[in-house]
């Protein structure tokens, strides 16, 4: 379609006749993504608020599709680059965010500390070297005050303001320990998510919400048994990108639930869904 036929097309989403929007909708949505820049063109050229109101059903719409699709192109590939689904999820709240920017701050960030490290370092000192500038010069932190909030799952967010929940810290400090060589991964235990240094010879854990405090597998246990539930193997080693993903999709509906969005909570659970589909729900 042209850029006249579809100006036309938008303008009988105000139809009087509900079947004719509903037709007109459907047929806007198969136009897929592309169709935005015009749906935002004649949102902001209009004055009728039903008008843009359904315009602003569409965008959001199209855009769900957008992420979902990548979403699960990413988990086909084997969801081998993490921050890639990380911004995947970010552009629920934020579309047009880039990928390309995200990656720039993070390896930034692991220049800032590569030239203070040193590889010939014991691991728990290696550890200790990076707890010491993430929390200390780079200032990253725990949201405590705003711990539900569904912008403590946005990687973008905690990029810039250095506070989050558990998981997004824990990516961002995976993801740099990654550059630096080490052996680092993610590790679903309940309520919390922490990593863990592994290596043939060496595992241990690392609460990054706690300001990067080493611990052991015997730690666990009492965690575990405080908890009073069942070991189970995924709470000691480590888990895969696509389980982190996960994760943060159940912390996003948990942030939901507390404000009472449940139309965001539908969403987020359809998506979640869609990345359970032949690969088994081990819910955490």
């Amino acid at each position: 379609m042209n850029k006249r036929e579809i100006k036309a097309l938008i303008s009988l989403l105000d139809d009087e006749d509900h079947e004719v929007t509903q037709h007109v909708e459907g047929k806007i949505l198969s136009l897929g993504g592309n169709v935005i820049p015009f749906l935002e063109t004649e949102w902001e050229e209009s004055f009728n608020p039903n008008l843009q109101r359904k315009i602003e059903e569409l965008i959001h719409e199209l855009q769900l599709s957008i992420m979902n699709e990548r979403l699960q192109s990413w988990k086909n590939g084997g969801g081998l680059d993490l921050m890639e689904g990380m911004w995947i999820l970010s552009t629920y709240h934020y579309p047009e965010l880039s990928l390309d920017n995200l990656k720039t701050i993070v390896e930034q960030l692991y220049y800032d500390i590569w030239i203070q490290f040193q590889e010939e370092m014991n691991p728990i000192d290696q550890i200790k070297r990076i707890n010491s500038i993430f929390f200390g010069t780079m200032n990253f932190a725990a949201n405590t005050k705003s711990f539900h909030s569904p912008s403590n799952s946005m990687i973008n967010v905690v990029l810039e303001n250095r506070r989050g929940n558990p998981i997004t810290l824990c990516v961002i400090y995976l993801l740099i320990a990654r550059k630096l060589g080490l052996p680092v991964y993610g590790v679903n235990l309940p309520n919390l998510f922490v990593l863990t240094y592994k290596s043939h010879n060496t595992q241990f854990y690392i609460n990054v919400f706690n300001r990067g405090i080493i611990f052991s597998k015997t730690d666990i246990d009492h965690y575990i048994a405080q908890l009073n539930i069942k070991p189970k193997e995924i709470f000691y080693n480590p888990c895969t990108n696509l389980e982190i993903i996960q994760r943060v999709l159940r912390n996003l509906i948990l942030s939901y639930e507390k404000t009472g969005e449940q139309e965001k909570i539908k969403e987020i659970e359809n998506i979640l869904k869609s990345t359970l589909e032949s690969f088994g729900d081990d819910s955490i």
